[in-house]
């Protein structure tokens, strides 16, 4: 699985958890960071693929 589809299931999840009337604020914060810690990772995976323009 891809970063970017985890991401996407990690925001799905964050959503419908967040919907939950009894909501574990432990879980979902663990989730929304390490949702975060993806964006980093996709960020810093398509700097390196992006040539650097000023070469």
């Amino acid at each position: 699985m891809g970063l970017r589809q985890e991401h996407r299931d990690l925001d799905r999840a964050i959503a419908h958890l967040a919907e939950t009337p009894s909501i574990d604020q432990l879980q979902l914060r663990r989730m929304k960071k390490r949702k975060l810690r993806l964006r980093d990772q996709i960020s810093y995976w398509e700097s390196k693929l992006i040539p650097d323009l000023d070469a």
